[in-house]
């Protein structure tokens, strides 16, 4: 059966195959491995050119690390890399040496979840940035500056801010120095990690306004890595669902609200908060008890089972495998046979005019 993850991957920029993270645990006076905390257990996507691919799901599911395996910032345990450069061969970035990566390294990058512990205290603005552009070949100081300036401009800062240092800022001017940083090389491949997290709600929407002027202006494709729900139906063309270092539901983004098909995915979306007074209240269709499946631990059968309300004998005993149902890509037993209904937009904010991701920041 077709894979939604992976078909298309001659069309694909980059593609994870059974990518796999573990962390030895080790105990005792000689340090013995006695398990494996399988933070990304198994994951295959595509992520094509231009699009936002948004990777969601609760705090410990593992779509940090899996980001961070992507760009290598962390080593992966196991599976293949895929990045199509071209009409040549796609380059497996899993295997590859650092010297032999290092040529990538300026068409992937990532902007860090924390602005205030992602920029070196010691270095003023233009060191910050201008370090990617020295270490992929511009060594004119001149050319240097110009380009910083430049990029300060785009991101909505002042070019004299270059010769500042990091804690002249507020949080929401870091991460924009963040976003100059990742930019600077001019990338193809943005990962970004929870960037607007920890920024104030109004900081947040115009960060949100940023990043997608810089798509276009740049023809970037983003890996959203977030667990705001209301910020990622705004940015993202497809929504990839992760639970316990695994994707247990993936599809385009206003199919998956509208109409999810995983018991996860709708407790998820039930717990979203809808602020405009003109909507009626949705009831919440879908609690969650129980605690988050233990990554060192893991349940069998589905490891969402213990928690889901709709769990029977096959799910405790038999692993899920993915497969494609009303166009969703899912890992449920019982997808075709149960409704879960979502949450949307309301039809009034849509006739308005309103259009998703730039009505958030307010008057854009």
């Amino acid at each position: 059966m077709a894979d939604l993850a992976t078909t298309g991957s001659r069309s694909s920029l980059l593609q994870a195959q059974n990518v796999r993270v573990h962390f030895p645990i080790r105990k005792g006076f000689l340090k013995r491995v006695v398990g494996h905390v399988r933070a990304v257990d198994g994951i295959s996507l595509a992520i094509r050119p231009g699009e936002t691919l948004s990777l969601v799901g609760e705090s410990g599911c593992g779509k940090t690390t899996l980001g961070q395996a992507l760009v290598r910032v962390i080593e992966p345990t196991d599976g293949r890399i895929l990045y199509h450069r071209g009409a040549g061969d796609p380059v497996d970035l899993a295997h590859l040496g650092e010297a032999a990566l290092r040529p990538y390294r300026s068409e992937i990058r990532m902007i860090f979840q924390d602005p205030f512990a992602s920029l070196n205290p010691r270095r003023r603005v233009i060191d910050i940035i201008g370090e990617g552009l020295r270490n992929f070949g511009v060594t004119d100081e001149a050319e240097v500056e110009a380009r910083v300036a430049a990029l300060l401009g785009k991101v909505g800062l002042r070019p004299e801010y270059m010769s500042r240092y990091p804690y002249a800022f507020s949080g929401g001017e870091r991460q924009r120095i963040g976003i100059a940083r990742a930019l600077a090389p001019r990338p193809k491949l943005v990962v970004a990690d929870e960037c607007v997290s920890a920024l104030d709600v109004s900081v947040r929407a115009q960060t949100l306004n940023l990043l997608q002027d810089l798509q276009e202006e740049f023809d970037l494709t983003y890996l959203f890595i977030s667990h705001d729900l209301s910020v990622v139906e705004y940015i993202s063309d497809r929504v990839a669902v992760m639970y316990a270092g695994r994707i247990v539901e993936l599809a385009e983004t206003e199919p998956l609200f509208a109409r999810p098909r995983h018991p996860y995915t709708a407790a998820l979306l039930a717990a979203v908060p809808r602020p405009d007074p003109r909507m009626a209240r949705a009831p919440r269709r879908l609690r969650l008890g129980g605690e988050v499946a233990d990554p060192a631990n893991r349940p069998t059968g589905c490891a969402f089972h213990p928690r889901c309300p709709f769990a029977t004998d096959l799910c405790r005993v038999e692993d899920p495998a993915p497969r494609v149902v009303s166009g969703h890509q899912v890992a449920c037993h019982h997808a075709e046979t149960l409704d879960h209904k979502g949450v949307m937009a309301d039809a009034a904010r849509q006739e308005r005019g309103f259009s998703p991701g730039r009505d958030v920041a307010g008057g854009r």
